[in-house]
């Protein structure tokens, strides 16, 4: 499959990827082994944020054929939530991306969030590296629909994209939303819709209230249309202004924070696993108060202390 990886067969990425969702004991394997590709990788990693039925996936579509339009590979990974009842995920955005199955040239995989928070899956750094070691020159990385706190995009995303509609409420009520405070690049969405323009000189209005100097990198406010295609060059281009304002080093430093996002997230998950397997007598024992749970938490996870 590494083979067939390398030679770049779509169907050997897609079995890798389902590799890493299942945490397979193989899939460590296969990143180790694609370490070289994705280090050198000039793929540009965008984050599509926003809340529910902004029109994100449509968005999604449209930058597509922007992409394509310039001989580029794409990939789209798209994270759908998980219910917490039945524990199953619709996985329906790629409903939205349809006519882009017959080309070679773009790539949609649906993942499901499977009770993480933050908007993203905690598989998703690891399938975000395979993408990356394929060779896709323009990765779109598709959170759930987001509300207020919900901001693990801007630790993944090489370039963060907050995706609102005029319709979204009242300025006090989004100003007050952290994706807010996450976006390289704003993108009023549906702006045929009244009240765009309106929604466009609040948020510039409230960008010129932070502290800021020459180096500050104001994040530009764009209009668009995603179901007409209109204004998706501009927000392309947009987003490839904020890379050359990164440049090497702020690139580096961003990737940085993936790492530290990537092994946040597997800590995460082993306390998670360690804690399920806690002993019915610990839990006891923290019901009736005879001991705090930071105490058994101490002793699951194997420490003495955390001073």
């Amino acid at each position: 499959m590494l083979q067939q990886f390398l030679e770049g067969d779509l169907r050997a990425l897609a079995r890798a990827i389902t590799l890493i969702e299942s945490a397979d004991p193989r899939a460590d394997e296969l990143l180790i082994s694609l370490r070289q590709q994705r280090q050198t990788s000039s793929s540009l990693v965008i984050g599509m944020t926003g809340a529910p039925g902004a029109g994100k996936s449509t968005l999604t579509d449209a930058l597509i054929s922007q992409c394509r339009s310039k001989g580029a590979r794409v990939a789209v990974l798209c994270i759908d939530p998980s219910s917490p009842f039945s524990g199953g995920a619709i996985l329906g955005d790629r409903i939205r991306m349809g006519r882009h199955y017959q080309d070679q040239g773009v790539f949609v995989r649906s993942m499901a969030s499977r009770g993480a928070l933050g908007g993203l899956a905690k598989t998703t750094v690891g399938v975000l590296g395979l993408l990356e070691a394929f060779g896709f020159e323009f990765i779109f990385l598709e959170t759930v629909g987001v509300g207020q706190s919900e901001v693990d995009i801007a630790s993944v995303a090489d370039h963060t994209v907050v995706v609102l509609t005029p319709a979204g409420g009242d300025a006090v009520q989004a100003f007050k939303a952290g994706i807010m405070e996450i976006a390289d690049v704003f993108t009023i969405n549906k702006a045929d819709l009244p009240g765009a323009d309106r929604l466009m000189r609040e948020i510039r209005a409230a960008q010129e209230l932070g502290a800021h100097d020459e180096n500050t990198w104001f994040a530009p406010i764009l209009q668009t249309i995603g179901s007409e295609k209109e204004g998706i060059a501009e927000l392309l281009e947009a987003i490839q202004n904020h890379r050359n304002h990164l440049g090497s080093e702020g690139l580096r430093l961003r990737r940085l924070e993936r790492a530290r996002f990537e092994l946040n997230a597997a800590i995460q998950e082993l306390a998670r696993t360690r804690a399920k397997n806690t002993e019915s007598s610990l839990l006891e024992q923290i019901s009736l108060g005879v001991v705090t749970a930071r105490e058994v938490a101490l002793q699951v996870l194997g420490f003495q202390n955390l001073d």
